[in-house]
């Protein structure tokens, strides 16, 4: 009896977060740290991540649970920071939208910043695969998972995270994956006028509005610039 294979696209996806291997790792232990500092247990924190996936959700909601937050308020936070994944999840669509309902599922809860960039950029270049995705997405997941429980592990003996520079990470990671994108010039004015959206988000909305603001206006300006472009 021969033993079943591993679809190719699958293993491709696996192989092509390799990259992100440490950034990932870091993240997901100073996760695992700073939930230890807020008083999480091991189990909670693990279930947090399994259940969840969200690493800058998380890591806000960590953040609220120390401060004292509302569980209603942290529900909310969490949400409007989570929100930009309805926006990956739409320019992901022409590509997925012929696969079943099951698919969708699986791949939409397994969606994070770094699936959807490593995705969207094989999409842009080859048939779109699911198995891909899920390669990529599940090969993160597994991983955030794994080093989230090494760093409640690890408890109080690396201390603040922030002072190891972990919590940067995976956001240097993620950009070290988009420069590669930028291709165009109108590829360039998103990212400079989103940029510039966030600081300003930041400046002047509460708690983590800026992100789900810069996002919408980025996309807006996007929209705008490809719309000029055909005329």
């Amino acid at each position: 009896m021969k033993n079943p294979k591993l679809p190719r696209e699958f293993l491709d996806g696996l192989k092509a977060i390799a990259p992100l291997f440490l950034g990932v790792a870091s993240f997901a232990i100073a996760y695992g740290l700073l939930a230890r500092k807020a008083g999480l247990s091991l189990l909670s924190l693990t279930l947090m991540s399994v259940l969840v996936f969200a690493g800058a959700a998380q890591f806000v909601a960590l953040s609220l649970l120390i401060s004292g937050s509302s569980f209603l308020l942290i529900l909310l936070i969490t949400f409007v920071i989570n929100s930009r994944y309805f926006l990956m999840g739409a320019s992901l669509g022409p590509y997925t939208r012929r696969w079943n309902v099951k698919w969708q599922s699986i791949l939409s809860f397994l969606l994070s910043d770094e699936s959807y960039a490593m995705t969207i950029s094989y999409f842009t270049k080859n048939a779109p695969s699911k198995y891909y995705q899920l390669g990529v997405s599940l090969g993160l997941y597994v991983e955030w998972a794994a080093f989230s429980i090494v760093g409640g592990l690890l408890g109080s003996f690396l201390g603040d995270p922030q002072t190891w520079g972990l919590d940067f990470a995976l956001p240097a990671t993620f950009i070290v994956i988009l420069m590669p994108m930028i291709k165009t010039w109108q590829n360039a004015i998103v990212c400079i006028i989103t940029g510039v959206f966030s600081i300003v988000g930041f400046t002047f909305l509460p708690t983590k509005w800026y992100i789900p603001f810069a996002a919408v206006s980025g996309t807006i300006v996007g929209g705008v610039l490809e719309i000029w472009k055909r005329k």
